[in-house]
């Protein structure tokens, strides 16, 4: 596999950013399948890459993965902050599709993602069902007003009022459940969560939803906390059962 660090200017986000890239070192980058894989609140883009095995599993079974970097925006159109929904949802897709040649089809774009980049995965697959082929959310926030309900919630006030506005709910393009209904029968979902997560509550919901609506879906939980052990599995069982392995 082959390693790549992308320094470039993200025309949405009117500034420098970086992302990763995994890529296949033979045979032709527009006919594998492409993940992008995203990190949680607290890491950058070289989460996954520093604290899991993703690149041997993304060599296992010959795919690419795309590791942006979005701070803590939870991929969300901030109101006082940068677009990086849009970006991460339009512009990074076109751009890598322009540097290294990986496809656009739907059948070959996969998006999943650990905590808040869980929220981000299922919000870029269930707002865009057209570009996605499946989703993986790892121990992922799937109620954004339940989290901020949370007893020390790790999104201070001010970044929820940054995000959404000074008081304002999450609002429809951020309720996971809403978009759900709309397009989660347009693709398999993969959902997990330990046991021992505090997140375990809402993500034992957001799948009782997923079945209530006929999706095909499946979500994996087992004694565990909020762990990069937790996740590393997730990724390998995630991978897994969305291509039948």
């Amino acid at each position: 596999m082959a390693l790549l660090r992308v320094e470039y200017t993200a025309k949405s986000l009117e500034m420098a950013t970086a992302f990763l890239a995994v890529l296949p070192d033979e045979g032709d980058l527009g006919k594998v399948k492409v993940v992008y894989l995203l990190h949680g609140l607290t890491d950058n883009c070289t989460g996954w890459l520093r604290y899991s095995a993703c690149e041997r599993y993304a060599r296992e079974r010959g795919v690419a993965l795309i590791l942006p970097e979005v701070q803590r925006s939870f991929y969300i159109d901030g109101v006082h902050g940068l677009p990086y929904f849009t970006y991460l949802s339009q512009e990074l897709p076109q751009t890598v599709h322009r540097m290294f040649g990986l496809s656009l089809d739907r059948e070959q774009n996969y998006v999943m993602g650990l905590s808040m980049g869980g929220f981000g995965a299922l919000k870029c697959a269930l707002t865009h069902p057209e570009r996605y082929a499946g989703c993986g959310s790892f121990s992922g926030v799937t109620d954004l007003e339940g989290l901020r309900k949370l007893p020390s919630p790790p999104l201070h006030s001010w970044e929820f009022d940054a995000l959404l506005g000074a008081g304002q709910p999450a609002g429809a393009e951020n309720d996971l459940f809403a978009l759900a209904e709309q397009a989660a029968r347009q693709m398999p979902v993969y959902l997990s969560c330990g046991e021992q997560d505090r997140l375990y509550p809402m993500n034992v919901a957001f799948a009782a939803h997923l079945q209530a609506l006929g999706t095909n879906y499946r979500f994996d939980h087992r004694p565990g906390g909020h762990t990069w052990d937790f996740w590393d599995r997730s990724l390998q069982d995630g991978m897994n059962w969305l291509w039948g392995m």
